[in-house]
């Protein structure tokens, strides 16, 4: 081997080197920007968002709750997880409206059974379906009992909105509390006729067009509604499908979410005030 490929090797391995160190350094730093990215999911821009707990007889509900940036008290909205339990997504729907002028929270309907709920989503399903309707019914109240006596908080003004099985449940808990102001139910099933007899509060539903299990029996909810003399009005929304406003679904990358959120927040300032 002449000095001159000796060299060169030597030239080429240090090249490598150098390569390897800063490929390295690339990785770990894309790395803590994902980790950053993760910690801070949640709306920036909403300071004041925390973790609270809520008694309830002799169990605690978890909860999370954000207040706006505002000098006057503000209106409220209660949101409800979908079937998997809480998870990281709720939160920042939680933010949302803390930037729209709300006081809001999403409880963990899972804590006061279970402690809180599991981070493994197929877990948080069997669990969700272990929950006696009494129960979230008792958990809603202490939620909205909670929401209610705080001081930023108009206490006349509470609203509900619920995803997946928690729209269901919005819908369902407007059947047992007389004093909402409002209730969003984005593609959830209705309680039966019966029971919207005892609907006081407008409903709003959100549907995805591709959601025939829900909205199949929409015409039948559209008629009990209206023969009960209640106010019902909803909006289905192409090229989505259930479960769309969360990140992953059919539609979830399109126009139709923002499209959705409008709507939301207008009925929310109608029945609620800004």
């Amino acid at each position: 081997m002449t000095s001159a490929d000796s060299r060169g090797r030597l030239r080429g391995a240090a090249t490598y080197a150098v390569v390897a160190a800063l490929a390295a350094a690339v990785g770990g730093s894309v790395a803590w920007m994902a980790r950053g990215r993760q910690a801070a999911r949640h709306d920036a821009v909403t300071t004041h968002g925390e973790w609270v707990k809520i008694p309830r007889g002799a169990d605690t509900l978890r909860a999370y709750i954000a207040y706006p940036e505002r000098k006057s008290k503000a209106p409220a909205v209660i949101v409800i997880h979908e079937i998997f339990g809480l998870t990281d997504w709720e939160p920042t729907v939680v933010d949302r409206l803390a930037k729209e002028g709300f006081v809001a929270i999403v409880p963990d309907l899972l804590s006061s059974k279970h402690g809180r709920s599991p981070a493994d989503a197929d877990s948080g399903r069997k669990l969700v379906a272990e929950l006696e309707p009494e129960r979230i019914t008792a958990d809603l109240d202490a939620t909205y009992g909670y929401v209610k006596a705080l001081p930023a908080v108009l206490k006349d003004d509470i609203g509900t909105i619920g995803f997946c099985w928690g729209g269901g449940q919005s819908f369902r808990y407007a059947t047992n509390n007389p004093n909402l102001r409002a209730a969003v139910v984005c593609y959830g099933p209705a309680p039966d006729s019966a029971a919207i007899r005892r609907i006081q509060a407008p409903v709003l539903g959100i549907y995805g067009e591709n959601d025939a299990r829900i909205t199949a029996a929409l015409p039948n909810v559209v008629a009990e509604m209206q023969s009960a003399g209640k106010t019902f009005v909803h909006e289905i929304y192409p090229g989505t499908g259930h479960g769309f406003l969360k990140p992953g679904r059919e539609g979830s990358d399109g126009p139709q979410v923002e499209r959705a959120w409008k709507r939301i927040l207008q009925f929310f300032h109608a029945r609620l005030g800004k």
